[in-house]
């Protein structure tokens, strides 16, 4: 179908507005947060807690939002931002609808980007902060379901942690919006959509390269789509744009974990982009599918806590 009006607005609102490619990692940030008030706040929660988790790269900051009603798990977020963007206030607001919409707690880390903090800093950070939540679901019980999540690289860099530590980490569901899941620059949706849209071939190429050497990019635990033993990992929700670079290796992801039997819920959202997460407050698909992973998210921890009883 064609771009969403609301798209094609805003396409048109930042035609001269310069591409993240064209600019430094700090001119980009800065472009991200300036951009925060025009989405919106997020609805309240019984308690906002910033708290600092013990890493192996340091003292890491993260945000801890518990929800009005008793949560019935606990999400650790990672946001996108191909690993060199995207701080906690940036979303905050997406965070705690995510929050609201699940039921769930939601832990918001703030780990380290690219470049000054190049691969594996990001991967380490989100394996520590598991690792960390893991012990005692943040003191809200340890039987409380357990669900990793991210958009973009955040979810390349949750279902890369997901594969590395579910033989350890009892994981109900991990959920993956548009994710980075592959280096090939060449595949159909890159054909297709990689100029004129907010998520550009050029940019990728640019993420990429703050993120690891070239050498690196085929990397499993950069490029998930070429890893080889997915079978022991959680259920999948995979979510992508159909106006996005990234829809093909997502859509491929999903495949691939279908064929190593891993069950799998897949949305393609028509006429959206990438990016279109954060437009929950401005976007009535955005808003639909948010209440939709909401259930997804409620609906697994509900599951996995029938299997534990």
């Amino acid at each position: 179908m064609p771009l969403h009006p609301f798209i094609d607005a805003m396409l048109e609102n930042m035609a001269d507005a310069p591409a993240i490619s064209e600019g430094s990692p700090e001119e980009a940030r800065a472009n991200l947060a300036a951009r925060r008030d025009a989405l919106g706040s997020g609805p309240e929660m019984e308690k906002v807690q910033d708290i600092e988790i013990p890493t192996r790269g340091g003292v890491l900051n993260a945000r801890l939002l518990v929800p009005l009603s008793a949560p019935v798990g606990l999400i650790v977020y990672l946001h996108g931002g191909g690993w060199v963007l995207g701080a906690t206030d940036d979303f905050d607001a997406y965070a705690r609808a995510l929050a609201a919409a699940s039921g769930c707690a939601l832990l918001l880390p703030d780990y380290r980007l690219a470049p000054e903090y190049p691969f594996p800093a990001a991967l380490e950070d989100a394996e520590d902060v598991l690792r960390w939540a893991v012990q005692d679901r943040l003191g809200m019980g340890a039987d409380l379901p357990l669900i990793i999540a991210g958009d973009s690289a955040g979810a390349n860099l949750a279902t890369v942690i997901a594969r590395k530590l579910c033989e350890t980490v009892p994981l109900a569901l991990q959920v993956l919006y548009y994710p980075i899941a592959d280096s090939d620059f060449d595949n159909d949706s890159y054909r297709q959509h990689g100029e004129g849209l907010p998520l550009t071939k050029k940019d990728m190429e640019w993420f990429f390269g703050h993120y690891a050497p070239h050498v690196d990019w085929t990397h499993p635990d950069i490029s998930p789509l070429r890893a080889e033993d997915l079978g022991s990992m959680p259920p999948a929700v995979v979510v992508t744009a159909e106006y996005d670079v990234l829809s093909a290796e997502g859509s491929a992801y999903a495949a691939k974990l279908r064929a190593a039997k891993i069950p799998v819920t897949e949305r393609c959202l028509a006429g959206l982009t990438h990016g279109f997460v954060r437009l929950h407050n401005l976007l009535e698909p955005a808003q639909e599918e948010l209440a939709a992973v909401g259930q997804d998210i409620a609906d697994a921890c509900r599951s996995s806590k029938m299997r534990r009883s």
